[in-house]
């Protein structure tokens, strides 16, 4: 992550499309949008959009839900706990990680037809 990240509120707002599609190189049927490219190159995140596209492949209960939201948590002492859920608040996976220097204290990401976008995107 930069010293300088972009990577704010105002920022995450611009993104309501977008132009651009990344493969993921670990899980190469995963996509994302270029709002979800912006969260891992201004949030020093690309960890983040690994864990998304690996548990597609390995965790059975996230992979059976069509629908997900992904919610990184960071807690005043740099822990987080990450978070996936159905949409209806129905959490099917659950992370703690012991040490973060992501920028925010939470971010949303969802997760539908192989593609990790932003809210605002979807």
């Amino acid at each position: 992550m930069t010293s300088a990240s972009q990577l704010n509120e105002q920022n995450l707002r611009q993104f309501t499309g977008t132009e651009n599609w990344y493969r993921h190189g670990i899980n190469r049927s995963v996509i994302f949008t270029d709002g979800a490219k912006f969260v891992a190159d201004e949030g020093g995140a690309y960890w983040l959009l690994d864990t998304i596209a690996i548990c597609q492949r390995y965790e059975k209960r996230v992979a059976a839900e069509e629908f997900q939201v992904w919610k990184l948590t960071v807690i005043a002492d740099r822990t987080a706990t990450l978070t996936c859920d159905d949409g209806n608040g129905n959490i099917v996976y659950t992370q703690n990680i012991e040490y973060t220097d992501f920028p925010l204290d939470e971010i949303k990401l969802y997760f539908t037809d192989n593609t990790i976008l932003l809210p605002s995107e979807y």
